[in-house]
């Protein structure tokens, strides 16, 4: 059977692990039609703000898989990021990383068993990407996190690990300190884990999995979590397994999957061939058993272990962790030395799961019940949290904008960075000039509704620089809003 796969080289050494992963695959006896595409940095250039070309997207659009170099990203500055511009165009909801030890790779935890999964939810969270400046001095960033978002990754999550074979699914979140948006997370993992029974549920804060990962990796199945989570502590599985040169990756939608390496661009090395390919080589194997391909995906994994198994041939990242520099061979000679072991297994099963498959659960994703985001429970207005730009002291603020919330509102609050600052506030707060004011009906007996909001925005506005504004919405007798430090 053919198929047909988009293949993005990408920036910096993303060329030449791209070319190693295209010639084991094809020398797999797979029969693949490649129809080369590019996002990136050289997109970035052409003055394309995507990063992401028209091309390119049609291309992922017709062949429904993508195998994608590394692409290099600004830090602090300039556009998007591509990668997640093109997780975000194809709604690849589920980033899967798996976290096993490889042979012949030295680390601390070699021979304690380490094989689970990093379900990494890749749509939401923080990197939605919408930030805002307030003030110039003032950044914001919200975090989204939803109700759909949530089951569809978390139900990925049981999914997968019952096709797998394993028992656990830890959901993780810090829903102790975000009560709402990761407090949704923990709650949805709670419901969907009340259906699948055969598979035992936990829910740790995500600083403890960080902790417990160090302490005892073995423990972990299969880890679902949010997107920044997810983000940093599947960094930190492969740094338990050898590091990022050996961090597969799959990205997977209801129609589209995109497969990538974990690890960066990594410019000081492109041209050098000393990079080390087996992290692509492992997300193409992720790519074939997707493609359904099974036979050829292990003919290629087994190939890769018992070329680091054998340790002749290696690149120099292994080849320094093994304490022998001297003794390495270049992006091509490790490649070379894969495609001739094809066919070779290794001597030990370092597969800890039952059935090894990292594609789309069985379940079509589009057939799944995903409950509404807010519930039926009807919302009530209960009161209007105000943003505002000044340079007055809490005390001067608190006696201009209780004078200005009258006749429907009382001022309940200022708060600054999350901590009230008035009425009676902490006296070590150091505000930032920009500050959050809480008001609430005047009485009980207050409606509060959009043209209340609007009449207090325009008496405000004669005195202050208003900036945003969020209604504060009673669900039932659940508050949809938190409450400040210190109220």
């Amino acid at each position: 059977m053919s198929h047909r796969v988009t293949l993005i080289p990408g920036d910096g050494v993303g060329p030449e692990i791209a070319t190693a992963a295209r010639r084991v695959v094809d020398a797999a006896g797979v029969a693949i039609e490649w129809e080369m595409a590019e996002a990136g940095a050289e997109v970035f250039k052409r003055g394309d703000s995507s990063g992401v070309p028209t091309e390119t997207v049609e291309s992922i659009e017709r062949t429904k898989v993508a195998l994608k170099g590394p692409l290099e990203t600004p830090v602090g500055f300039g556009e998007k990021s591509a990668n997640v511009t093109l997780r975000k165009i194809f709604e690849t909801y589920a980033n899967i990383r798996p976290a096993r030890q490889i042979p012949g790779v030295p680390t601390r935890y070699a021979g304690e068993g380490i094989d689970f999964i990093v379900v990494r939810e890749n749509i939401e969270d923080l990197y939605a990407g919408v930030e805002y400046l307030p003030t110039k001095d003032v950044a914001v960033a919200l975090k989204i996190i939803s109700r759909k978002g949530s089951e569809k990754i978390i139900r990925y999550a049981f999914e997968l690990a019952r096709r797998e074979g394993r028992s656990k699914v830890t959901v993780a979140t810090k829903a102790n300190i975000l009560k709402l948006t990761e407090g949704m997370f923990k709650r949805v993992g709670e419901e969907i884990a009340a259906e699948y029974p055969d598979i035992r549920h936990e829910h740790l804060i995500i600083d403890n999995v960080a902790h417990q990962m160090v302490k005892n990796p073995a423990q972990f199945d299969v880890i679902v979590t949010t997107n920044l989570a997810g983000d940093i502590i599947s960094d930190l599985a492969s740094g338990l397994v050898g590091g990022l040169g050996f961090a597969a990756s799959g990205n997977y939608g209801d129609e589209v999957a995109i497969f990538e390496a974990v690890h960066g661009s990594a410019p000081k090395y492109a041209g050098k061939n000393t990079i080390n390919p087996t992290a692509l080589i492992l997300s193409s194997v992720m790519m074939l058993r997707h493609l359904g391909e099974e036979a050829a995906a292990s003919l290629v994994e087994n190939a890769v272990y018992v070329t680091l198994e054998d340790g002749k041939a290696v690149t120099v990242d292994v080849a320094r962790q093994a304490g022998d520099v001297e003794e390495s061979a270049s992006t091509t000679g490790y490649t070379d030395a894969i495609i001739g072991n094809l066919g070779r297994k290794p001597a030990m099963d370092y597969r800890r799961a039952r059935v090894e498959r990292s594609g789309p659960p069985p379940t079509t994703p589009s057939r799944w019940s995903y409950g509404p985001n807010v519930g039926e429970t009807r919302s009530t207005l209960v009161g209007v949290d105000i943003y505002l730009e000044s340079d007055e002291t809490p005390e001067a603020l608190g006696l201009g904008l209780s004078a200005l919330a009258e006749p429907e509102f009382q001022l309940q609050l200022i708060s600054s960075r999350g901590t009230v600052v008035w009425p009676a506030g902490s006296a070590n707060a150091d505000p930032v000039g920009w500050w959050r004011s809480r008001f609430m009906p005047l009485d009980d007996a207050t409606d509060i509704d959009d043209q209340a909001i609007t009449r207090l925005l325009d008496r405000i506005a004669l005195a202050y620089r208003w900036v945003s504004v969020e209604k504060l919405r009673r669900y039932g007798t659940e508050e949809g809003f938190t409450r400040a430090q210190g109220q």
